[in-house]
């Protein structure tokens, strides 16, 4: 099936919100991890997000050129190919984009996305997110105004951000000094966004509750997923059972998947898949490595084994060994065996 169109892709969040599921979000930086995200969303008949963030822009432009709008849209456009040879439902988004970046990076894209609809083709993206996150909240709030009516234009959905996501990746990063109540999302801040933005266009909301990027020993990281319970009852008490948001789940490694499972409950229909990926790419080559060394290097004088230094000869086990992750993520968020294929 081709890319989701703008109102499948409303389905997809309408569908997990109602079944209290989420997708898996997983960050690709070449046709190998595309082929890898769809392979784990495919075998799990479960629908998903791919998304891009600036480096993976930058690093698909190749290494004379470093555009990372360019690189972006040659992701999404390969994306768009390569979803059509599968059954599930498959949406793209891109990952966390600072202020600063906007206007070179955000703009630029949604240019794209309203050249293919003058065409009368499907959007290029389908959702993009727009970091703000170190901001003040009113501040954060402005120009996420700005983003939200270009993305409303289009038919795409905005993510946004407000509290820190300690940790850091792909330049979204909390400092060792970032005060504890800005890594906390307040049932206030929840209200004010859905105020803010309600009326604009269609957003999701990534709120903080301990989570942080990279990767941690399970239990590690201290999450306090009643911060999303309290945020949403303070925004459905004074606006009603329909103004429940669409929350993502950043910095999710290694969180417990009882807390994963119970942010469910909460509202969370999208977390993002990153750190893990990359270390289930990366390991399988390792071991390829390790185990061929005298055939991947041509030691003293010898010719080496080109079955084992051919780059797909361990590429291949990348991509397996990533899409085996993304299927956990399939599982871990219960969207597994509910594709709307078909239904949509």
């Amino acid at each position: 099936m081709p890319i989701a169109t703008p109102a499948q892709f409303k389905q997809m969040l309408k569908a997990a919100q109602d079944g209290s599921y989420a997708y898996p979000a997983i960050n690709c930086t070449s046709i190998i991890t595309l082929n890898a995200a769809l392979k784990g969303f495919a075998d799990s008949k479960s629908d998903g997000i791919i998304q891009f963030s600036t480096g993976a822009g930058q690093f698909a432009s190749g290494l004379n050129n470093k555009d990372t709008t360019y690189g972006t849209i040659i992701l999404a456009e390969a994306a768009h190919r390569l979803a059509e040879q599968y059954d599930v439902v498959v949406a793209l988004n891109t990952d966390h984009c600072q202020p600063e970046k906007a206007a070179s990076f955000l703009k630029p894209l949604i240019e794209a996305t309203a050249a293919r609809r003058a065409k009368g083709e499907n959007n290029l993206f389908q959702n993009h997110m727009l970091d703000a996150s170190a901001l003040p909240l009113a501040e954060n709030m402005e120009i996420s105004k700005e983003y939200i009516k270009l993305c409303a234009e289009n038919e795409i959905v905005l993510e946004v951000e407000a509290g820190v996501v300690g940790g850091e990746e792909e330049g979204a990063a909390g400092s060792e000094d970032t005060p504890e109540e800005m890594l906390y999302t307040t049932p206030e801040d929840m209200v004010t966004v859905y105020e803010t933005l309600n009326e604009l266009g269609s957003f999701t909301f990534a709120a903080t509750f301990g989570n942080v990027h990279g990767h941690y020993k399970p239990g590690a990281v201290k999450l306090r997923p009643e911060i999303l319970k309290k945020g949403q009852a303070a925004v459905m008490e004074k606006y009603g059972a329909d103004a429940e948001m669409d929350l993502v789940f950043h910095g999710g490694s290694g969180s417990l998947l009882s807390e994963i499972r119970e942010t469910l409950d909460y509202g969370v229909i999208k977390m993002n898949v990153d750190t893990d990926t990359q270390y289930t790419f990366t390991r399988p080559i390792a071991d390829h490595m390790l185990s061929n060394y005298d055939g991947v290097l041509k030691i003293d004088g010898e010719i080496g084994n080109k079955k084992v230094y051919d780059p797909r000869s361990y590429l291949k086990k990348a991509e397996e060994g990533m899409a085996a992750r993304v299927a956990e993520a399939c599982s871990d968020l219960l969207s597994n065996g509910k594709t709307l294929f078909g239904q949509i």
